[in-house]
């Protein structure tokens, strides 16, 4: 009841000071922004009069019950990594032969979590405790506890714990799929440092279905909420609340240029994060769904034209597997996917982060357009088979590659383009970071280039620029010549590998 009560109470001010920001007094000769209607006599007057109009102190009053309830079913997450440092290469000719020996140190790090069970099971992210040798959960009421990692799903970013305990307070899950841009949020977690533990930031939904490129450098599942309430590192795994007291996101990133909070902040949708812990409690193992196609290109404004269609937005089907969930649907190569269950297919990407994050046997709905003719296919997903989860499609960065030319790239996608200012049909790869030590930054390679030729031959996507570059590798080249591209400009880069 008094969730109800809150909940009513903020919908009512709501409604309360979007009147009051209307009906401001104008100067004389000043048109408002509507006109009121005639209202009729006094006994409606009275009527309005004698009821109470809820107040700020209960608009107050209803945010401090939802942060209230929600704050303790958060917990801050700390990790401990058992790190083997090298020894100095200079200690084989000077100083104590002691020194040789490898060092052990530990690292220590913070992030966030949400009970979601009573007997102790808690969402966080993956990258809180990836890597991580010992995790401990600190609760509202400060006990401590060990915590168990029973299963990670990087391509998402989530992670599920589980501590040794009962009768747990749990927040209740919502349904990410109807919260709605503009509508009021908290976000709830320990930003920095213990010290901070269960803070509260309060902003609204600023975007739905975003796909940024940040989990596993592009090769993730992504489709997340945006969102304005402060996010700093240390709320990771945290809670994205609304004003029901509900779950609705694991908060995951920012974007920003100065590390802190810059109100752009990004939660994995609570709809996919339930998924993926019900898969690893159940299974033991994530499962993904799978439809049995490749793609064959987006649709822009240009191909829309091309091709004839009404709307500029879908994906064109390349191969289909044969006897795969897709073929068996019916769905041919050429054909253009334009919607799945009745939503809009705005790229790849979102398409495919869809159907992955939904289970073997669902049934989807696509609306295709074959030979500017308009139809609807069911299809039911398959199992990812685990070849493909392996190795998705070969996105993957190369780890040592990275290491040996001091920078990383990922795949263009058409937001990352939109971002650098350059056009959403850009071939290339993005340079994500850069070593300021490396003979790539020193010749004027910078974060944000686009590599588009290596040694003058094209590359496409990721999978183009490692095979390239391993060729280089290989054939033992201790130079790489490579074209770049920036918003103004096209240049070359040379630097030693």
């Amino acid at each position: 009841m008094k969730r109800s009560r809150s909940t009513y109470a903020l919908w009512a001010i709501a409604a309360v000071l979007v009147i009051g920001f209307y009906s401001i007094d104008l100067q004389p000769n000043q048109a408002s922004i509507f006109s009121f209607p005639d209202f009729p006599g006094n006994d409606n007057a009275e009527k309005v009069k004698n009821e109470s109009a809820p107040s700020l102190q209960e608009f107050n009053d209803a945010i401090v019950d939802v942060a209230e309830e929600a704050k303790s079913t958060v917990v801050t997450v700390s990790v401990t990594q058992t790190v083997q440092a090298r020894p100095n290469p200079l200690s084989r000719f000077f100083g104590d032969p002691r020194e040789q020996q490898p060092k052990r140190y530990e690292r220590e790090g913070q992030g966030s979590g949400v009970i979601v069970s009573q007997d102790g099971y808690i969402l966080t992210n993956n990258h809180v405790v990836e890597k991580a040798d010992e995790v401990e959960v600190q609760l509202y009421n400060d006990k401590v506890y060990k915590a168990k990692v029973v299963g990670t799903d990087p391509r998402t970013d989530i992670a599920v714990l589980k501590v040794d305990a009962e009768n747990l307070d749990v927040i209740k899950l919502g349904n990410s799929e109807k919260a709605r841009v503009g509508e009021m949020v908290l976000a709830i977690g320990s930003p920095l440092s213990n010290g901070l533990a269960h803070s509260v930031s309060m902003g609204i939904i600023s975007a739905k279905d975003r796909s940024i490129g940040i989990i596993e450098k592009g090769a993730g599942y992504e489709n997340f909420i945006q969102t304005d309430a402060a996010i700093n590192p240390g709320n990771s795994g945290g809670a994205l609340v609304n004003m029901n007291g509900e779950l609705i996101g694991v908060n995951t990133a920012i974007a920003s240029r100065s590390g802190g909070s810059d109100g752009i902040g990004f939660a994995v949708p609570v709809d996919i994060a339930k998924r993926v812990m019900k898969s690893i409690i159940e299974k033991g193992k994530v499962v993904r769904g799978y439809l049995g196609i490749t793609t064959g290109g987006e649709v822009d404004d240009t191909m829309a034209r091309a091709l004839g269609l009404d709307k500029s937005y879908g994906i064109i089907v390349g191969a289909v597997e044969k006897d795969g969930p897709a073929d068996k649907a019916g769905l041919k190569e050429d054909d253009i996917i334009q919607t799945i269950n009745s939503k809009p297919v705005r790229n790849w990407n979102s398409f495919r982060t869809a159907i992955a994050t939904s289970s073997p046997g669902t049934k989807v709905k696509l609306g295709i357009v074959r030979n500017e003719e308009k139809m609807t296919l069911t299809v039911t997903l398959g199992e990812l088979p685990q070849d493909l989860m392996a190795d998705n499609n070969q996105d993957r960065p190369n780890v040592n590659l990275e290491k040996q030319l001091g920078f990383s790239v990922t795949d263009l996608t058409p937001e990352i383009a939109q971002e650098l200012g350059v056009s959403s049909n850009q071939d290339g790869v993005v340079v994500t970071q850069i070593s300021r030590r490396s003979d790539a930054y020193q010749q004027g390679l910078r974060r944000g280039f686009i590599i588009t030729e290596v040694n003058k031959k094209p590359v496409e996507n990721l999978s183009e620029f490692n095979e390239a570059m391993n060729r280089l590798m290989e054939q033992k080249k201790d130079i790489v010549l490579l074209r770049v591209k920036t918003q103004n400009a096209s240049q070359l880069i040379a630097f030693e590998l």
